[in-house]
C-alpha cells in the first residue's frame, strides 16, 4: 500500500474561513484571486460530509473544472470522490456515484431542467466566480434562482463582485440569501442605490450610476455572511504602464476615424448600441490591426509586439495576456522568430488535459513565455513561475485584468511580480484603461468595508 500523503496546513486565513463558513449556512466569499478559496470550500465541505451531510454541487467556469476543482480536490481532499461534468458528459457525470460534482456556468440551465429528485443528493450549492450571475435576467442567472431552492448549505465566491457598478452584487447576494439583506426585486434595490444618467437622445438611453455612500450601505448589509481576506503574505507586486507610439502617419489615420466615430455617434448615425463594436475597431486599429466584415485582419503595424517580445526576452518567464487573433499570431511569431519557447491557453486550446499539460510544464520552467487569452486563462491558474504579466493591449474588462495579474500575484509566489500595461500614446487605449483603473478603485473600496 503507497503512502498517503497528507495535505499541507491551511493558511491562517483559510483557517478563519472555515470557521466562519462551518457557523452559517449562507456565506458570500469576496476574498481576492489566490488566497485559497477553493480549498477553504474542499475543507468545509470534508467536515460536513464526515458529519453525513449530502453531496456538493459546484458550479463554475469551465476552464476551473479541472484545473482547480478536481485537481485541488485531489490533493486536498483525496478521499472525496471528484465527478466533473462537461457538456459532453453531463448525465453519466451526475449519475457516478461521488462526492462532488463539477460542472460549467451554463450547466445551471441543464440543471433547472431536471426533476426535484435530482437533487435529493445534495445539500451544498457552491458557485465559483459568481459574477457569472451578475445580471438577474440573464437564462443562466434564472436557473440559478430556480434551483438555489433545493440547497440548504449555499456559498457564492468572487474575488471582484462589483466590476462595474453596485447594482452587480443584487443577484450573487440573492442566489446565497433569497433576498434576506438586499430584498426580493432587483428594481426596488436599482432605486435605493442607483440614480439614472441619460446618456442619449432617447427616453431608454439611461445608465444607473451608484449613489454616494452606496457602496458602505450594501457592505454593512452583507457583512453578516461575507468573509474577505487580501493577499498579504506574498512578494510586492507592482503595475506601470510603457508607452507605445504609433508611427506618425498612423496615428494622424487613427485620430481622423476616432474624430470620425465621435461625430456620427453624437449625430446618431451610431447608436449607442453599436459604439461598443466602435469602440473595439479602434482598438483594433490603434493595436495594429483592421479586420474587414468575415474576421480577416490586415496588418498595419507589427512593431508593438516586438516591444512585447523584448521585455519577454529581458525576463525569465512571463505570461503574456492577447484580445485578438492578429495579436496571438503576430506574438507567437516573434517568440518562434526569436527562439523563444512558449505555450498557448485560448478558445482554439480545447482539450483539458493540454492546458492542464501547459501550466504544469510552464511551472516547470519548460517555457520562457505563456499567451493567454484572459477569457480562457484569467481565472484560478497558478502560474507563478512568471514573474510578470504583459498586457499587449489594455482590457476595459476589470474582472479579467485583477484575475490575469492574479495568475502569479498569488500564494506560492516567492519573487516580486510586475504588471505591465502596454498602452499606446495619444488613442482610446489611453482611456480605457484609465477607466478601468477607476473602476478598479470602486471594486476596492467596497471590498475594503469586509475586512
Amino acid at each position: 500500500m503507497g503512502l498517503v500523503r497528507k495535505a499541507p496546513e491551511l493558511f491562517p486565513s483559510q483557517k478563519e474561513s472555515v470557521e466562519f463558513e462551518m457557523e452559517r449556512d449562507r456565506v458570500l466569499d469576496f476574498s481576492e484571486p489566490g488566497t485559497g478559496k477553493t480549498r477553504s470550500r474542499l475543507e468545509v465541505f470534508s467536515r460536513r460530509r464526515s458529519k453525513g451531510a449530502k453531496a456538493m454541487l459546484v458550479i463554475a467556469p469551465k476552464s476551473l473544472l479541472r484545473s482547480a476543482w478536481e485537481i485541488d480536490a485531489r490533493r486536498y481532499t483525496p478521499w472525496l470522490k471528484v465527478s466533473v461534468a462537461f457538456a459532453t458528459n453531463r448525465v453519466k457525470a451526475f449519475e457516478a456515484k461521488a462526492d462532488i460534482y463539477v460542472t460549467n456556468h451554463d450547466a445551471a440551465k441543464w440543471l433547472a431542467a431536471q426533476k426535484p429528485d435530482f437533487f435529493k443528493k445534495f445539500d451544498y450549492l457552491v458557485v465559483d466566480e459568481g459574477d457569472a450571475f451578475k445580471h438577474s435576467t440573464s437564462q443562466r442567472s434564472r436557473a440559478m434562482n430556480k434551483i438555489k431552492k433545493y440547497f440548504k448549505f449555499r456559498c457564492l465566491m468572487n474575488g471582484a463582485p462589483n466590476t462595474n457598478t453596485i447594482l452587480d452584487v443584487w443577484n450573487q447576494a440573492f442566489i446565497v440569501d433569497d433576498g434576506k439583506r438586499l430584498g426580493t426585486s432587483y428594481f426596488a434595490f436599482r432605486s435605493a442605490v442607483a440614480t439614472p444618467e441619460q446618456v442619449g437622445p432617447k427616453p431608454e438611453m439611461v445608465k444607473w450610476v451608484d449613489r454616494e455612500g452606496a457602496e458602505q450601505q450594501v457592505a454593512d448589509l452583507l457583512k453578516d455572511i461575507t468573509i474577505r481576506h487580501k493577499l498579504t503574505d506574498v512578494p510586492a507586486n507592482r503595475n506601470y504602464v510603457v508607452p507605445f507610439y504609433l508611427k506618425p502617419q498612423q496615428l494622424a489615420n487613427y485620430l481622423q476615424m476616432e474624430r470620425d466615430a465621435v461625430l456620427q455617434l453624437k449625430s446618431g448615425e451610431i447608436s449607442a448600441v453599436n459604439a461598443a463594436a466602435v469602440v473595439t475597431k479602434l482598438l483594433q486599429i490603434a493595436s495594429g490591426a483592421v479586420y474587414d466584415g468575415e474576421e480577416n485582419y490586415h496588418l498595419i503595424n507589427t512593431e508593438r509586439y516586438e516591444m512585447v517580445m523584448d521585455m519577454v526576452e529581458a525576463r525569465k518567464h512571463t505570461l503574456v495576456f492577447f484580445l485578438w487573433k492578429h495579436q496571438r499570431d503576430q506574438l507567437i511569431a516573434e517568440a518562434d522568430k526569436r527562439g523563444l519557447t512558449h505555450m498557448l491557453i485560448d478558445g482554439s486550446v480545447r482539450s483539458d488535459e493540454q492546458r492542464n499539460e501547459n501550466v504544469q510544464m510552464f511551472q516547470a520552467g519548460m517555457y520562457r513565455v505563456g499567451f493567454l487569452h484572459p477569457k480562457s486563462a484569467a481565472h484560478g491558474l497558478t502560474l507563478t513561475k512568471a514573474t510578470a504579466t504583459i498586457w499587449a493591449s489594455p482590457t476595459y474588462d476589470l474582472g479579467w485584468w485583477v484575475q490575469g495579474k492574479h495568475r502569479i500575484d498569488r500564494r506560492g509566489q516567492t519573487q516580486e511580480t510586475e504588471n505591465i500595461n502596454v498602452i499606446a500614446q495619444g488613442t482610446l487605449e489611453e482611456k480605457v484603461y484609465e477607466r478601468m483603473m477607476v473602476k478598479g478603485g470602486k471594486v476596492k473600496s467596497l471590498l475594503e468595508f469586509f475586512e
